[in-house]
């Protein structure tokens, strides 16, 4: 299941900032024609720190009804009672498996850390993805920490955004001969990724330039090389757009030129500056693809 493209989709709000429900299924809908492995919701792209716990559940729940892939729903929190309430929640709603950010702020040390994740995976019945991001977290799961989590039943794959092809290369080094699953969290480096051995990514850009994405990933997992760094050479212009302003700022700015359900930004998050708005315009037109 772990494997190919799963875009991390955005929440659209409408003009009052509630849910746009039916605005959610549509861009849904249009993703699971697109050749995606999976979606993901409820991770940073889709503004879970601003929703509510009610709101949290219902777009996990929306996702699963409306996805025709596996939906690995985001259950994150620096709160462990939090985090295990909303991946029990992830797991009932009939989500494919559950992805858990390192625990934010609090920066627990290694123990804490393990417990965090084992207390989690032992008291729910759905594969977790450990999500390791330290430039938004301040903490770094190593991989050695990794490799220890790997041997839980239920922790079947991290999603990597570290920036860091060594220690991504560490990661499946200490886990080789498992089944466990590295992703890249990152897609500039979905190419490298893939060549040290991961097995595709949970992506930003997706949002908006789905079947390019997917076929840059089939490609590198098949071998084709070649082809591969060609395209991903032609979406590198629309992956730094992608983060010329704080993610979800762009990504969710983007799908509105795009035929997309998108919708006002919760603060903190503020609207894009007008002269970046203006060059992820230009590039979203250029190399994005209308629903």
């Amino acid at each position: 299941m772990f494997r190919g493209v799963f875009p991390a989709i955005i929440t659209p709000f409408l003009k009052d900032e509630s849910l746009d429900e039916e605005g959610l299924k549509r861009n849904i809908e249009y993703l699971n024609k697109t050749g995606i492995a999976g979606i993901v919701p409820c991770g940073t792209t889709g503004e879970s720190a601003t929703l509510t716990f009610e709101e949290h559940k219902r777009v996990v729940g929306i996702a699963v009804e409306a996805s025709k892939v596996p939906v690995i729903a985001g259950t994150g929190s620096n709160n462990t009672r939090e985090a295990l309430e909303l991946t029990r929640h992830a797991a009932k709603a009939g989500a494919d498996a559950a992805l858990l950010i390192t625990p934010y702020y609090n920066k627990p040390n290694d123990k804490g850390m393990y417990e965090h994740f084992k207390k989690i995976a032992e008291n729910c019945d759905i594969p977790i993805v450990l999500y390791n991001v330290p430039k938004r977290t301040g903490i770094d799961l190593k991989p050695e920490l990794v490799a220890k989590l790997s041997r839980i039943k239920n922790i079947v794959a991290i999603k990597e955004a570290s920036g860091s092809l060594s220690q991504q290369s560490q990661i499946i080094e200490q886990t080789r001969g498992s089944d466990f699953v590295l992703l890249s969290g990152d897609d500039d480096l979905t190419l490298p990724t893939i060549a040290l051995g991961g097995q595709g990514v949970v992506s930003v850009v997706a949002n908006v330039a789905p079947r390019k994405t997917v076929a840059m990933v089939d490609a590198a997992l098949k071998g084709d090389m070649e082809k591969a760094r060609e395209l991903h050479y032609e979406l590198a212009p629309l992956v730094r757009a992608m983060f010329l302003e704080t993610n979800p700022i762009p990504v969710k700015t983007a799908h509105k030129y795009l035929g997309l359900a998108n919708g006002p930004l919760r603060l903190p998050l503020g609207e894009m500056a007008q002269a970046n708005e203006a060059k992820l315009k230009e590039i979203v037109e250029r190399l994005g693809e209308r629903a």
